[in-house]
């Protein structure tokens, strides 16, 4: 009788940090990891094959670093106008990231950009940090503005360019 078993792969990333019992158990996030198993009946009966779903429990802690929120906060506070995006101002990895580069441009806006693709731990910690899941992150002032669709929309009523122009006088 043969039997067999094929499993989906699951691949998993996490960085590893040293840390106390009680660390951990204030600062964890509940994830649940889900991957399918297909189970093959004995060759010698019919071939019927059945999807199973297996459940894992994993428990990681926040990407939002202490460290990482202070730099952050730095960043954000240090310049008038900061975008947080795919790529850079002079090679936009993603289009609606580009379109708030032209936007930002278009109102002759000096703004710093900082490239999320060069970091995974930054990408995700900005989640946590902005309660926003997506990317571009316009931050003006030391606020967190929006991502490109409220962009655009404040750039087409003028709200964004009062806010540009007010953020450069200051």
């Amino acid at each position: 009788m043969l039997w067999c078993c094929c499993v989906k792969p699951l691949t998993l990333q996490f960085q590893l940090q040293p840390i106390t019992t009680s660390s951990f158990h204030s600062n964890v996030a509940k994830l649940t990891v889900t991957s399918s198993t297909l189970s093959l009946r004995p060759s010698s009966l019919a071939f019927k094959p059945s999807l199973k779903r297996a459940s894992t429990t994993i428990r990681c802690s926040s990407a939002l670093t202490p460290q990482l929120k202070s730099t952050l906060d730095k960043v954000i506070t240090s310049n008038k106008i900061v975008l947080f995006m795919k790529g850079t101002k002079d090679f936009p990895q993603c289009g609606f990231s580009n379109t708030v580069v032209q936007i930002l441009k278009s109102l002759n806006a000096h703004f710093e950009t900082v490239n999320i693709m060069e970091n995974d731990m930054l990408r995700q910690g900005l989640k946590e940090y902005s309660s926003w899941p997506t990317f571009p992150q316009l931050y003006i002032e030391g606020e967190f503005f929006g991502g490109c669709d409220i962009t655009v929309e404040a750039y087409k009523n003028g709200q964004l360019q009062e806010l540009v122009e007010k953020a450069m006088c200051s």
